[in-house]
């Protein structure tokens, strides 16, 4: 695994394009839903994102719907978080100016709508970590995490994650 994704590109904007990742416009909530929070709120050098779920290249909820180990499999689950890592990733862009900005990754709490049996949503959220770690390498990309089971998310949709990230002290916002 690259430890330091700035050292060959320069920008983590230019990683992402290296990659052929795009990141989600913000999310387009469904029919009368209001959203009366900050998907993404700075607190000194602190971020604190909200929950994010999987979205469509358009903004929209993803089409992957349901608990895992019933409607979706392992695979399916894994993709719907790594869609949740480039929705959150999408906020932090508007929020923040540039990726750039983010100094560690310092936790990330997974939920994952389970059916009764299920067990292995550490693997399901191991998406949304695995794409974070090929972005912002090792040193800045490690983080504290927990994934956790739950009976309903909601819209139906199959993973949820917040994360907590430290800003560079020399960034942007630092």
């Amino acid at each position: 695994m690259n430890t330091d994704p700035k050292s060959d590109d320069g920008s983590i904007a230019r990683r992402l394009a290296r990659l052929g990742l795009s990141l989600p416009p913000p999310i387009v909530a469904p029919g009368g839903v209001a959203l009366p929070f900050p998907f993404v709120h700075v607190v000194g050098r602190r971020v604190f994102v909200s929950g994010h779920g999987p979205q469509a290249p358009d903004g929209s909820l993803a089409p992957l719907r349901g608990k895992l180990g019933r409607e979706l499999d392992l695979t399916q689950g894994r993709e719907a978080a790594r869609l949740t890592a480039l929705s959150v990733l999408g906020s932090l862009q508007r929020a923040l100016g540039s990726l750039d900005a983010i100094g560690r990754w310092c936790r990330v709490f997974g939920m994952v709508a389970s059916a009764p049996g299920f067990n292995r949503q550490p693997e399901v959220i191991n998406g949304f970590s695995a794409l974070i770690l090929e972005v912002f390498g090792d040193e800045v990309g490690l983080h504290a995490r927990s994934a956790v089971g739950m009976a309903e998310l909601p819209f139906d949709i199959p993973v949820e994650v917040e994360a907590e990230i430290e800003l560079r002290d020399d960034g942007p916002l630092g």
